[in-house]
């Protein structure tokens, strides 16, 4: 799996030292010439890029016109269409409704599923394959995944519920070993090892680990069994002085030591 941790603007430069490519919020590319400039240049050097949405930032999927701007000007590897929520219905109109558009040769759209049960889910990625989406991405900390297990800690219990979503997917054939999937962001960093079997998973996307740091929190050998409440929208502008590199290293590394990846 490819691992990406997405930074304030005060680590972007020194980011590739931990992340396997480099994962794109587009609201920030209008807001901030640094972060802009940065995506600049990880595309003339060749960087593997993914462009999201923004929905986890924003709370919605940000203006059309402007995402529809930016994956052409940066043409990513991988863009990442508008989704809603926990909204099956809007999410599959927004899948439909970005069909219409030539893509970037080198870009390949990339759904997400969207639902509020795992029966919406499941036709929500069917749906998402039948449209000849080529890459289908999971979201992590839905509601719903919580309700699939019996755990008094909702943060472990919505990670596990995501496993048992994918897994029970996967066994039921409803997901096909030949697919491709993105897991967004995590409840708890541990999460991820038990995906090793599955070739489909391409990859992931989580600050857990650097949010983490700039918390002060250090990974156990075991992770986590709460999430870090630090995100980007509240310390995008955090001052490189005010962070623990170590931390950040420390956590970047254990990360995918616990999940049993290759350390970078």
């Amino acid at each position: 799996m490819k691992i990406s941790h997405e930074v304030p603007r005060c680590l972007l430069s020194i980011s590739p030292e931990f992340n396997d490519y480099d994962y794109c919020l587009p609201h920030l590319m209008d807001e901030d010439e640094q972060y802009r400039q940065y995506f600049y240049d990880a595309k003339a050097n060749g960087r593997y890029i993914v462009m999201d949405n923004s929905l986890h930032e924003l709370g919605h999927a940000y203006d059309h016109d402007r995402l529809f701007y930016w994956m052409n000007e940066i043409k990513p590897n991988e863009f990442i269409v508008p989704d809603v929520w926990m909204d099956k219905t809007a999410t599959l109109v927004n899948a439909k409704y970005w069909k219409q558009y030539k893509y970037p040769k080198e870009t390949t759209p990339v759904a997400v599923v969207q639902a509020k049960s795992y029966g919406e889910a499941v036709e929500c990625y069917t749906i998402l394959r039948d449209l000849k989406y080529r890459k289908i991405a999971f979201s992590y900390g839905a509601d719903w995944y919580a309700d699939l297990v019996n755990l008094p800690n909702k943060t472990l219990a919505k990670a596990i519920g995501r496993i048992y979503t994918i897994s029970k997917m996967y066994e039921d054939k409803i997901i096909a070993s030949k697919d491709r999937v993105h897991l967004l962001g995590c409840s708890v960093p541990q999460e991820f090892g038990w995906y090793n079997s599955f070739s489909f998973i391409e990859s992931i996307d989580t600050s857990n680990p650097v949010m983490a740091a700039l918390e002060g929190i250090r990974y156990t050998e075991q992770g986590l069994t709460i999430k870090p409440t630090a995100n980007m929208n509240t310390h995008f502008n955090i001052n490189f002085t005010d962070v623990n590199y170590e931390d950040v290293i420390y956590n970047t590394k254990m990360f995918r030591k616990i999940n049993g990846f290759k350390l970078k």
